[in-house]
C-alpha cells in the first residue's frame, strides 16, 4: 500500500469503528436501534484491506456481521444509520435493518441472517458478470462459522469448476457465535480447504490492513484476468460479544484472550504504521475528529428521518405478472 492508500485504509477504519461504537450505544440505552447490532470492531483491516482491493463498480457480498463492510466499499453513513433506525431514508428504505444492508450504487449487493448464504451469491454475481461481458469480480465475506456449512463447499467447488472471479474471505474471529473453533472443526487451517477445490488459499494475519490487502489485491487480479476464484482465510477477533443485546452477555472468551488481541488493535497498528513513515501526529487526529463529526451527523440525520409510511410496505415487492394483475 502506498501511502495514499493507508491513509484511506485509516479513514474507513475509524468510521467503521466510530459508527459501531454510536450504535452500540443506541441499543444499549433503547434509542432507537429495534433487537441486536452484530458488531465488527476489531476486525476492521481485514473489511477494509479487503474492499480497498476492489474497484467501485466490484461486487460485495456481506453477511451478519456488516455494518463495515458497506462503509468500506463507499456507502455513505447518514443512510447507513438510518437503516438500522428503520427509517425511510434508510439504504433500504428502513425495511432491512442491521443484518440487511444493500448499497447497489458502491457494490454492495446485500446482506443476510442466513450464516454463509452470501458465498454462492458471490459466485452468481461473478456468473452474471461473465455472461454480459466484463471483468468485475465478486468478493464474499463469511465467518468461521459460515465455512462448515454446505453453502461453502457447493459455492467454491462450483467457483472452481467454472472458473469465476470470485473472491472468498473468511474472516476468522475464532468463535461462531460462542462456539470455539477448535470444538467444531477437525482441523486448524480454513485456507486449506482450498486444496480440495484446486484454488490458492492463503492464511493472513487480519490485523494488518496492509497485508489484507495485498492478499486480496493478488487474488483480485488473478479473478479479472481469468484465473479463477481463490479463498483467503483472516485471521482476526471481534472484541465485543456475538451481538449486542442491550446489556446480556454470553461470557464465552477469556479476558486474557481479548486483552491479549486489543494489544495488536488494527486501528493503532496502522497508526503506528503511519507515523514511522513520516505522516504528522495533527493529520491522524484531525482525521479522527472529522470522522466522529461524521459519525454525530450520521446519527442526527438517522434521528430526524420519518419512520416509514404504513402503505410503503407494498413496494419494493416482486410479483408474477398474474399476481401483479390481480
Amino acid at each position: 500500500m502506498n501511502r495514499q492508500q493507508e491513509l484511506d485504509a485509516m479513514r474507513r477504519m475509524l468510521r467503521i469503528r466510530r459508527f459501531e461504537e454510536a450504535a452500540m450505544d443506541i441499543v444499549r440505552k433503547g434509542q432507537g436501534i429495534a433487537g441486536s447490532v452484530h458488531l465488527c470492531i476489531g476486525q476492521e483491516a481485514t473489511v477494509v484491506g479487503a474492499c480497498l482491493a476492489l474497484r467501485d463498480d466490484d461486487f460485495m457480498v456481506g453477511y451478519h456481521r456488516s455494518h463495515g463492510h458497506p462503509i468500506a466499499k463507499g456507502a455513505r453513513l447518514g443512510p447507513l444509520m438510518a437503516e438500522l433506525m428503520g427509517r425511510s431514508t434508510g439504504i433500504c428504505h428502513g425495511k432491512g435493518g442491521s443484518m440487511h444492508l444493500a448499497d447497489f450504487r458502491v457494490g454492495s449487493l446485500g446482506e443476510t441472517a442466513i450464516v454463509g448464504a452470501g458465498i454462492p451469491q458471490a459466485a452468481g454475481a461473478a456468473y452474471a458478470a461473465r455472461i454480459r461481458g466484463t471483468d468485475q469480480v465478486a468478493l464474499s465475506f463469511f465467518g468461521d462459522g459460515g465455512a462448515n456449512i454446505g453453502a461453502f463447499h457447493e459455492g467454491l467447488n462450483l467457483a472452481a469448476a467454472w472458473r469465476l472471479g470470485v473472491v472468498f474471505v473468511c474472516e476468522n474471529n475464532l468463535y461462531a457465535m460462542s462456539t470455539a473453533l477448535s470444538d467444531t472443526m477437525a482441523a486448524d487451517s480454513i485456507a486449506a480447504r482450498a486444496t480440495a477445490y484446486r484454488m490458492p488459499g492463503v492464511s493472513v494475519d487480519g490485523q494488518d490492513v496492509a497485508a489484507v490487502y495485498e492478499s486480496v489485491a493478488a487474488a483480485v487480479d488473478r479473478a479479472r484476468s481469468g484465473g479463477g476464484p481463490t479463498l483467503i482465510e483472516a485471521r482476526t477477533y471481534r472484541y465485543r460479544d456475538h451481538a449486542e443485546y442491550g446489556g446480556m452477555e454470553l461470557g464465552h472468551r477469556a479476558i486474557e484472550e481479548l486483552e491479549q488481541w486489543r494489544t495488536r488493535d488494527p486501528l493503532d497498528l496502522l497508526r503506528a504504521r503511519l507515523l514511522a513513515g513520516g505522516t504528522d501526529e495533527r493529520v491522524l487526529d484531525e482525521m479522527a475528529a472529522a470522522v466522529a463529526e461524521e459519525v454525530r451527523e450520521a446519527v442526527r440525520f438517522a434521528r430526524r428521518s420519518p419512520q416509514p409510511e404504513p402503505a410503503a410496505l407494498f413496494e419494493d415487492l416482486w410479483a408474477t405478472p398474474v399476481e401483479a394483475a390481480r
